[in-house]
């Protein structure tokens, strides 16, 4: 009842509050039909999805933060044409990932949907994986872009003291404090989140211009358009020059990760089906297109790329900003910009994180589900995911301490969960002849057999990829430890798995009563398509509780 009324003061008008009721009932009824109790109000709209996708993605801050890579591994053509390449590949995957996510609308994302596709044998299996997969994304991004967002605060230091750099303990405390704003925001400003990611949209198509405007109007000696669409030099990266362009892509892929991450906030939307699949595409669009209109003007602004390569903070985009407008307050004034953008993502990321941890938790994947998966009725969030999700984004980042380099590990390890994590059930799809995806209400017709190959062949190459150092020679302090990171969370996925997944893990919960013309065929993978949600009963086993 608490909750019937929470979404009523949220509708409105009479007229509106009684359609949001509607439809609110109707994602209730079809989650339960997944297997699900609704336990979290649904005050999202799609342009508040689509803000939050948007946000966690974070363009001009992502492109910026990971400027560097870009510089040492091919320059312009690295930054502008792979920005391009990669933008058109997680288009696909968007659209693919978005196909799924009209059939299947709930808050386990990618970790459900490998179970509801594959055959009752290995859905547990591959559910797991899945799901491992895509929590250690969500923790790594949220990790990454708070810690580059500590290291571009500091940064902004160098822009009066240039010789100055953080050190490990300031760099680290600053990760903390960036953390703890995007905790407190999470717990106690929930109701707060529809209208927060709607003005991220705002806020980052308002810098984009006036950094746009700023740096053509004011940078004296603005470069060639040979220099930004054709220049290409890959000398400092050590790696043979064809190489290079691939490794540099991390800039990128890295900034595109985001879009997957909504699909946990499907239980918190009044019509999942049809609006979270349409921000998953339409911010990928909308994120490609802005990458370009940011890009272009900070190439044509570009100074001398040896100096941005030696910035002390490893973060040269103050430096453009500062050369372009010929002083330090101005460079900082554009970086305030990139820093309020900075505010949007690292909230976006963890409010992703927090549901993806509850959605696996409530089916006892984790340790600690007893709690994990519950949510607090006081704050309508799921509040311990919020706590484990900050506790271990703040222990990981101690691994600083041991590595300069840190920061490339941890978006090397977010990409690489999060391109896996969005293959898999693209491949189990693919696997079974696309006929779970056949009556999509967002299908990608003749065209997806073609599309998810595309995606599957990019996700293979990228895990490759983004394992390899930004630059050669390497020592124990640049090194990428992606690999490293990504095998200690794998150790510990297998390791629960042996403990206590395999003897009581089953997946996520399966339909049962299902249409007695169909008895026997329980597990929606077994339908072929046959069955829709609105033949399905509303019995469902009980999750697991560790």
């Amino acid at each position: 009842m608490d909750t019937i009324k929470r979404r009523l003061s949220a509708g409105g008008g009479g007229g509106s509050q009684r359609a949001a009721s509607t439809s609110a009932t109707a994602a209730d009824a079809d989650l339960a039909k997944m297997g699900y109790k609704s336990e979290l109000p649904r005050s999202l709209s799609m342009l508040s999805v689509l803000g939050l996708s948007f946000a966690i993605m974070a363009v001009p801050f992502g492109l910026s933060t990971t400027m560097l890579t870009g510089l040492t591994d091919g320059q312009s053509v690295t930054i502008l044409w792979g920005w391009v390449l990669v933008s058109l590949i997680s288009l696909s995957i968007a659209a693919s990932l978005a196909e799924i996510c009209a059939v299947y609308p709930t808050a386990g994302g990618v970790y459900y949907w490998s179970a509801m596709m594959s055959t009752p044998k290995y859905a547990p299996i591959a559910s797991w994986i899945t799901g491992w997969l895509n929590l250690v994304g969500n923790w790594t991004v949220t990790l990454s872009i708070n810690f580059s967002g500590a290291q571009l605060i500091l940064s902004a230091i160098s822009l009066w003291r240039e010789d100055w750099a953080a050190n490990a303990w300031q760099t680290v405390l600053m990760f903390w404090a960036v953390m703890l704003i995007c905790f407190f925001v999470n717990a106690f400003g929930a109701k707060y989140l529809d209208l927060i990611n709607k003005i991220c949209i705002y806020w980052t198509a308002a810098s984009v211009i006036i950094i746009l405007v700023t740096l053509l109007s004011m940078k004296d000696n603005l470069r060639s358009g040979e220099f930004v669409f054709a220049h290409y030099d890959a000398s400092a990266s050590g790696w043979p020059s064809g190489w290079a362009f691939f490794v540099g892509l991390l800039q990128a892929a890295y900034t595109l990760t985001g879009y997957g991450l909504v699909a946990a906030m499907c239980e918190e939307v009044q019509n999942p089906a049809r609006e979270v699949p349409k921000a998953m595409v339409l911010s990928v669009a909308a994120a490609g297109i802005t990458g370009v209109i940011y890009l272009i003007p900070v190439l044509f602004a570009m100074p001398d790329i040896q100096t941005l390569l030696q910035v002390a903070s490893g973060q040269p985009i103050g430096e453009i900003f500062k050369q372009a407008t010929g002083s330090a307050g101005g460079g900082f004034g554009l970086l305030f910009l990139l820093l309020g953008i900075l505010f949007f993502a690292g909230t976006g990321a963890l409010t992703a994180s927090s549901r993806c941890t509850y959605a696996f938790a409530r089916d006892g994947a984790i340790p600690g589900s007893r709690w994990l998966g519950t949510t607090n009725k006081k704050l309508d969030i799921p509040l311990w995911g919020l706590v484990l999700s900050t506790v271990v984004d703040c222990l990981l980042g101690l691994i600083y301490f041991g590595s300069t380099a840190a920061f490339n590990s941890f978006t090397g390890v977010a990409t690489i969960c999060l391109s896996t994590g969005y293959g898999l059930p693209i491949l189990v799809s693919l696997l079974r002849g696309r006929k779970l995806v056949k009556h999509s209400t967002f299908s990608l017709g003749k065209f997806g057999f073609a599309i998810n190959i595309i995606c599957i062949c990019w996700i293979c190459l990228a895990i490759v990829l983004f394992c390899m150092p930004v630059s050669l020679p390497v020592s124990a302090s640049s090194m990428n430890y992606a690999s490293v990171v990504w095998m200690g969370f794998a150790a510990i996925s297998l390791l629960w798995y042996l403990i206590r997944g395999r003897h009581h893990f089953t997946g996520p919960p399966v339909v049962q009563g299902a249409d007695p013309t169909l008895e026997g065929k329980a597990h929606p993978a077994d339908l072929d398509g046959e069955l829709g949600l609105e033949t399905a009963d509303t019995t469902v086993k009980e999750p697991l509780k560790v």
